[in-house]
């Protein structure tokens, strides 16, 4: 498992189809949930760059294959959810699916529509159950493909570019692990809001 929570190690050894595979996993399969999808691409990012041994190149590249992995990925997810329906909710909790991860989804998009396609993103977990939440509430299928491209761009292309560039500052190369906890952290964020306000909310009443 930490050989999984490795990004640097996995691209390294694994290069474009490692990339390609946990991308896909964690935004269309139930059980990529736990994978490094946004410190991935930033490391992804990073090793197209002197600094980072070009294990990667070119950046154009790494972005095409992560972001079309992340739109493919959705629309997988969304088959999922649009052809086992609510099933999915019924689902007995295991070691690869809690029934809150999906919960957490539908909340999601109770509160921000049908933006939570690209929204969702930049959430780890939620990431990968909105699609398939999406399905199950039979989202217009050309909504969610609008939403899906935009935010698979986004996501995809945005964060491995952000790497590249950020990778090639001294203060960030020569650390790079620090910075990949700080996208970690980052990324991480918006989780421990919705956490932090949960936790209130219960406290008032």
């Amino acid at each position: 498992m930490f050989a999984l929570m490795n990004p640097e190690s996995l691209l390294t050894s694994g290069g474009f189809l490692v990339l390609a595979a946990i991308v896909f996993a964690e935004s269309g399969l139930l059980v990529g949930f736990f994978l490094p999808g946004d410190s991935l691409l930033f490391v992804a990012g990073f090793l197209a760059t002197e600094a980072g041994g070009n294990h990667l190149n070119p950046i154009g590249l790494v972005m095409l294959v992560a972001a079309t992995m992340a739109i493919v990925g959705d629309q997988v997810g969304y088959l999922i959810g649009n052809k086992l329906g609510p099933n999915i909710f019924n689902r007995p909790k295991s070691r690869l699916f809690d029934p809150q991860h999906v919960i957490k989804a539908q909340n999601f998009f109770k509160k921000y529509g049908a933006r939570t396609i690209i929204i969702a993103r930049f959430v780890p977990v939620v990431r990968t159950f909105a699609p398939v939440v999406a399905g199950v509430g039979d989202m217009h299928y050309r909504t969610f493909i609008r939403y899906n491209i935009i935010g698979g761009l986004v996501w995809g292309a945005g964060i491995p570019l952000l790497g590249f560039f950020l990778g090639q500052i001294d203060a960030v190369k020569n650390n790079i692990e620090i910075a990949i906890l700080a996208i970690v952290f980052i990324s991480l964020l918006p989780v421990i809001i919705e956490f932090v306000k949960h936790r209130r909310e219960n406290a008032a009443h």
